[in-house]
């Protein structure tokens, strides 16, 4: 049996790993579902999980200068570098290879096959054949060792994320991850400093903040549509029992294991980030702490119960709190963002997805609009009408590829755009370390009967400069 965690202690590192056959497991997608899930460490929240955490508000030292508004290095072909070939990795290959300018030279993952689909696409697609690394769980480390690289792209288990960004830039390339970037605030710090002192990028690559109607909500509220901004909200409510209990769907029971395990938010990014994105934070707003509670944890031993048979070795797992996580985020100019996860209990598929100011509000899930003067009467607006406020990528891609509506693409061709162009990304390291905190927090809150928790300022200061992000004008090619 897999026990809670006793409070004063970290989710227990030393926990069941399978390990090839886990590696590769990816996500039902990052807008979809999980990307990139956890075997092993589970070490999410720091020691002594009781009271606040003042400390976690005091920056280390830092080891180099900020990354904030350091811009790519142009190039004329972008050259990337795959590691996890999953349901995640494995889609969105398909996205980098239809992106102009852009070369998959390398692929890797424990599992021969997925490799083998892999890189008949490469081939198909017209490119040379890709350099593969099929070797173990450490075979990413001579990935990253070429020099023929530029960006790589990490689409596999949670407690990977940490090790192969470190990798990458210790070895001169710049990084993206999906989701969370680290597990553990010290990982988090450790990712900022590597990032600063190598100079290299390192991106949390969030596909939800690249929905239309995420960035439609982004220009609106630059533009003081809703007013002054007052509060926000975000979630990742994806009924996934059945995936989670699928004996194929994933490789091996890591993404159910992660409830055996872990107490707070699992899964906060894609909630968080679009939302952190209105309200400028780190760009002359921060996030200052959090306080989460959870439910009891019924739903998955429920759908146990109901669906698997005696002797299934998942009746050997105790779920821990909590099927539903609610958590408060502030903000130093004193605005709240809820943030809200669950994927134990039926529920239809939502992010909520909702600001609102001192004009009005926006609602997704259905999308729905009430902003003064337009709106009036206690009536809900419709959105379709604000359409002239869709972000240029929107405009020039109208009815783009892949999946998740289009945000997938709208993320491969941004960043893609970014490297070859040499421009500044949309988000940086200190995105990546701000939206992965909850989930350590959010767990030592929960332990801590809903104490705040201080969330860390990764941009050490300089937050309070504003500063471009996503709502960026369109280049010029």
């Amino acid at each position: 049996m897999h026990e809670a965690t006793p409070q004063n202690q970290e989710p227990n590192e030393a926990g069941p790993r399978r390990r090839s056959v886990l590696w590769t497991a990816g996500a039902a997608g990052a807008g979809l579902g999980i990307a990139g899930l956890g075997t092993g460490s589970a070490a999410a929240a720091a020691p002594g999980a009781t009271g606040t955490t003042k400390a976690a508000a005091t920056p280390p030292k830092p080891h180099g200068t900020t990354m904030i508004g350091v811009p790519f290095e142009p190039r004329s072909t972008v050259r990337i570098g795959i590691i996890g070939l999953g349901n995640r990795g494995g889609s969105m290959i398909d996205l980098f290879l239809a992106m102009p300018n852009v070369r998959v030279v390398a692929l890797c993952d424990p599992v021969k096959d997925k490799v083998a689909k892999a890189a008949a696409k490469v081939t198909k697609a017209g490119q040379p054949a890709p350099a593969v690394y099929t070797n173990g769980d450490h075979d990413f480390e001579n990935l990253c060792k070429r020099t023929d690289i530029d960006f790589v792209y990490a689409a596999t288990p949670w407690d990977w994320h940490f090790e192969m960004a470190k990798t990458a830039m210790l070895n001169g390339k710049h990084v993206g991850t999906e989701c969370p970037l680290a597990l553990r605030l010290d990982q988090l710090w450790e990712l900022v400093d590597l990032s600063e002192r190598t100079r290299r990028h390192c991106l949390q690559l969030e596909n939800c903040c690249y929905g239309r109607n995420e960035m439609r909500v982004l220009r609106m509220a630059h533009a003081g549509l809703f007013g002054e901004l007052l509060h926000g909200a975000g979630a990742y409510i994806h009924d996934l029992r059945g995936l989670m209990f699928d004996p194929t769907y994933y490789e091996g029971p890591w993404r159910r294991l992660w409830h055996t395990r872990l107490r707070g938010d699992l899964y906060p990014n894609h909630g968080f980030g679009p939302v952190a994105n209105y309200m400028d934070v780190n760009r002359g707003d921060r996030a200052v702490r959090i306080t989460s509670f959870g439910t009891p944890a019924l739903g998955l031993a429920a759908y146990r119960k109901q669906q698997m048979p005696p002797g299934d070795p998942s009746w050997k797992e105790s779920y821990v709190e909590s099927d539903r996580t609610i958590s408060l985020v502030q903000t130093a100019k004193g605005r709240v963002i809820r943030l809200e996860h669950d994927v134990s209990t039926p529920h239809p598929y939502s992010r909520i997805n909702s600001l609102g100011g001192t004009k009005g509000l926006f609602e997704d899930y259905p999308e729905r609009i009430y902003l003064e003067p337009r709106q009036s009467n206690d009536e809900w607006g419709d959105f379709g009408t604000y359409a002239e406020w869709d972000h240029w990528l929107w405009k020039e891609h109208a009815n783009p590829p892949g999946g998740h509506g289009g945000m997938d693409y709208m993320l491969v061709f941004r960043l893609t755009q970014c490297l070859r162009l040499g421009l500044v990304p949309d988000f940086d390291v200190y995105d990546a370390a701000t939206w992965s905190a909850p989930v350590p927090l959010s767990d030592r809150s929960i332990k801590a009967k809903g104490v705040p928790q201080e969330i860390p300022d990764f941009t050490r200061g300089l937050w309070r400069k504003a500063r471009p992000g996503m709502d960026s004008p369109k280049p010029a090619e």
